[in-house]
This record gives C-alpha cells, structure tokens and sequence, in this order.
C-alpha cells in the first residue's frame, strides 16, 4: 500500500483531466489530481492536501513528457490565467470532448454520438470583454487577474487572449493613477477608490471603457480622457460605474457617462446588437455564430414555428430564431436585458418577437396557464443550470423539440436526464470551443419529444399556488458542499450551510445536526468556511 500521507512523494500516470484542466493519477485506486499536467505523461508527484480517496497534488519532476506539451507563453502561467497554455490546442480540445462526453454518458446516462469539439480558427485575443481587477500591493500597483481562490491580484501587463487594445488602455490607465496617485480599493478596509478596470471591444475596433470606482466622481477626468484616446485612437467613450458595497458584485447599480458614448455597437448573425456596460453577450464572436447556427439548425425551423427562448438575456438567440420561425417568445429575469432585447428587436426590424422580464419557469408556466403550446423551445441557463422545477414546466408545453444550450456539461447532462424522464430523448449534440486556452466549454444538445410507456405526461400549474420563491433556492446541500471542497478543498457540514442560508434570509428546512438537549450550543460556522459557502451561493444563483 502506498503512502497516503501529506508530502509523501510518489510516481504516477496522468490518465485523464478533471473539469478545472488538472490532470488525474491512480494511486492504489485513489484519485490524485495534479495541475499542469498532461494526459499520458509520467510524474514525480508530491501530495500537498490528502483526504480519505482523493489528494491534490504538485508535480516535482517530469519523467515522460507528452509530445503534446507547451512552453507556456504566459507570464503568470502556474500562478492564475488560463488553465490548457502548457498543452497543444488540438490536445485541448480532446480534453473538453472527454469533459462534454464523460457528462453525457456518465451523469446524464446519454448514448449520444459525440462529434469532434468545434475549435476556433485562432484561439487568442478572441475576448471582446474584460474585468480587470485593481489592488495595491507590497509590489506596488496591480492590475490584471486574481490569484485562483484568493483575492491577490496578479499584475498582468498583456493577456493572449485580449485584443491589443485593451492592453493599450489597461496600460494607460495604470500610468494615470500612478502620475495623480488615484488610490485603489482596499477590501480589507473598505478604502480607496478604484475596484475594477472594464472594457468592451467590437469587430470594427472600437472600445468603451468604464471605471468601477468606490465613489461617485474620479479626479483629473479630462486628463484620463486624453491618456486613453492617446492610447486606444478606437475609444468612443468612458463610463463611470459606482460601487460602493462591500461585495464580490463587480458592478454597482449607478452609471454616469463621463466622456463619449456609453453603448457599443457589434454585429452577429447579420444582426446589430447596441451593447451597454452590463449588457450580456458572448465574449468570442467568431465561436458564438458558430455556437447559435448550431442551435437554429437543431431547432429545424420551417417559418410556421412558435418558439420560447428562455434565459434570452438580450435576445441574441432570439433574434437569430425569429429569422426562420414564426413567432419567438423571449425570457428572462433581468429588467435591463430585456429593455434591450426590446430595442435590438426594433433595430433589425425584427417584427415577430416578444419578450417578457420575469424568472424562466415562472414565464413559462404562465404561458402554458395561457395556452401557448410552442413547437420549439430552446433554453440556455446560467452556469447552474435548470432550477429543478423547470423541466416539468417546458414538458407540460409538450413542444417538439428541446434544444438546450449549456456552459456547463455536467448540469446539461443532469437537466437533459430529467427532461429525458419526462419524454424527450436526447438525439443531437455538438460541443463548441467559445473560451479556447480555459476549461470552459459549451455545449447544444437537441432533445426530441417521445413517449414513455404510451402514457402522455400531464402536469398542472397554478401560478397563485406556485411558490416562485423555490426558484431561486439554486442548489441542494450536496451541490454546495461539492462546489466548496472544489473550489477551496474546505468541507463543510449541512449545519454550516443552513447557518449562512439564514444569514442570507433564505428558507431552511428542518434542522441539520442539532442536539437533543434543549439547551445545546451549536458549533458556528468559521469564517473562511462561511466565506466560502457564500461563494457557492453566490454560484448557484441563490444571493
């Protein structure tokens, strides 16, 4: 039996790649997962965190390289940034077809055909959005990215993955805060004044900028205004977003235009989109009209159709649909996103959309309520996936086909295993690389309407009755201790979880844990363990 303990040092065989990039061994039967690694490559691993079948461990020296690997080209490679840099593309997109198949057939119990992932044409400065993080540190000025599970901020002078000009405005802009000495935002104190570096990109090589600021003004604007169109001729205008909450949020709910205009105009599908700061849209424009042509193709549309887009943020999918079918119902739970699918409706004279603000189950049960019975309903749900109601709902609409648009493969293969119980099987599916170099994949799967055991499914809503509230309780006990130990290899306890829900002012079931004796003290929640639940929360859609 090997040695299971912390710093033991042992060689091992990188076989696979977990959801994160990090490459996994076997030892006697245990799970090691190891960062930086390749998939056939052999290792001298030593374990920095053991726990009862799994270990996170460092690879100390490499024994059998994989002609497939890298120099790593980036400057915080190992530190932070993108997690597929030390590898080949073509490698990299093996790892996310093994990701997007293992979900499908192991959590979602598919027998599906898998094509090859479609890769982009150039996996670099694809990213038409970035946030940048600003701190002041013991090496002075930094703006750039955060650590993984911390909140230091690497500096990061140029990204791969950015178009120059944000480099270019990243740059001018840490040398006006140095030259007037604008502070940065402390979290610790809750001090300071600038949080957040954003900027936005088009094809036609323009770029908005916007200052997230711990205050409701900036000093020396007109000098800011002239180092950055100094530095990025492209730049049509500079906003100002307030944020002066003690949060994780990046964006505050106050905006003010400080100099030039605060929307950007960008094309897709033949389509002008009049994006603004918090606008969502899909950062790799080349990839997303692939991911959407996808997702038309799967809906076979013949122009006679109605269509429900749920989660249609502000109305990209929408609008791509309503070109081949006959009326597109959008939703989404956003009041700004939809006022902006309104207004990018009416400017590609888009005349057979509607688009209604409220969660997506609700929508959809009220309209079922109604008598819409679309033929074609496609959804593409935040990270989390499906709320557990939901699929019961688009199954009571008895549509023809389902397709699911998903960031995540293994909430598409949980959600696409519940619609499947409910009558709709599973017959296409075709992965699409919009974030090459990360370990993000997206996937669209087409469920098509059946039968289960020539029995037709009914299910009944009653908005009065329904309680919308249970929509926005996110994930189980056992989805946020997973995503803790994932994302900080902490564990906690379901009395933790329910201390912090109540905290949030969120509904708790009976207790968890609790003691007999009527006076018992319970334990309470460390703070580095309710940080992290909070994160989790945050992840699942539920504060």
């Amino acid at each position: 039996m090997a040695d299971w303990k912390k710093n033991s040092l042992h060689t091992l065989h990188i076989d696979s790649y977990t959801a994160q990039g990090f490459g996994v061994a076997r030892l006697d039967g245990r799970v090691v997962f190891i960062p930086g690694t390749i998939r056939g490559e052999d290792w001298k691993v030593q374990l920095l965190k053991v726990q009862k079948n799994i270990a996170w461990g460092r690879g100390v020296e490499l024994l059998t390289p994989s002609p497939q690997r890298l120099e790593p080209d980036c400057p915080i490679s190992g530190k932070g940034g993108c997690q597929y840099r030390h590898m080949t593309y073509e490698e990299e997109l093996r790892a996310k077809w093994d990701r997007v198949n293992d979900a499908l057939r192991r959590l979602g119990c598919l027998d599906l055909e898998l094509p090859p992932v479609l890769g982009a044409e150039d996996p670099l400065r694809y990213r038409n959005k970035v946030q940048l993080p600003v701190a002041q540190g013991k090496h002075g000025l930094s703006i750039g990215y955060f650590r993984p599970r911390s909140h230091d901020v690497l500096n990061v002078e140029d990204c791969s993955l950015q178009p120059m000009a944000v480099t270019r405005l990243r740059r001018a802009f840490k040398e006006w805060m140095e030259q007037w000495s604008v502070p940065a935002y402390d979290e610790g104190t809750g001090q300071g004044l600038i949080r957040h570096l954003y900027v936005r990109t088009n094809q036609a090589g323009q770029a908005l900028c916007c200052v997230v600021a711990n205050g409701k003004k900036l000093p020396q604007v007109p000098e800011l205004v002239e180092a950055l169109c100094k530095a990025e001729p492209g730049l049509v205008g500079l906003v100002l977003n307030i944020n002066q909450k003690d949060t994780n949020v990046i964006l505050g709910p106050e905006y003010r235009t400080l100099w030039g205009q605060d929307v950007l105009e960008e094309t897709l599908c033949g389509m002008t989109f009049r994006l603004s700061v918090p606008s969502f849209f899909q950062i790799n424009w080349a990839q997303t009209q692939r991911l959407y042509a996808q997702a038309v193709d799967f809906a076979a549309l013949t122009g006679q159709e109605t269509v429900l887009d749920l989660y249609c943020g502000i109305g990209t999918i929408s609008l791509a649909l309503a070109q081949k079918a006959g009326q597109v119902i959008g939703a989404e739970i956003v009041p700004q996103a939809i006022e902006d699918a309104k207004a990018n409706a009416a400017r590609n004279k888009v005349e057979n959309t509607r688009f209604f603000c409220g969660d997506a189950g609700a929508v959809a049960a009220q309209l079922a309520q109604e008598g819409v019975r679309p033929q074609v309903i496609c959804v593409d749900p935040p990270r989390k996936g499906l709320a557990p109601e939901v699929p019961a709902i688009l199954a009571s609409m008895a549509p023809e086909r389902i397709v699911y648009v998903s960031c995540d493969p293994a909430t598409l293969a949980r959600d696409a295993k519940r619609l499947g119980e409910l009558g709709y099987r599973a017959v296409k599916v075709q992965a699409v690389d919009l974030f090459p170099r990360t370990a993000h994949v997206e996937t669209v799967v087409l469920l098509s309407k059946g039968e289960i055991d020539s029995k037709k499914i009914r299910v009944e809503f009653s908005l009065e009755d329904m309680d919308t509230s249970g929509f926005q309780q996110g994930a189980t006990y056992e989805q946020i201790k997973g995503r803790v130990l994932e994302q900080t290899e902490l564990k906690v306890s379901s009395l933790y979880i329910s201390q912090i829900k109540r905290k949030c002012g969120l509904e708790v079931g009976q207790s968890y844990n609790l003691s007999k004796k009527e006076n018992a003290k319970q334990p309470q929640c460390p703070p580095e363990k309710e940080k992290a639940i909070r994160e989790a929360m945050k992840y699942f859609g539920m504060i």
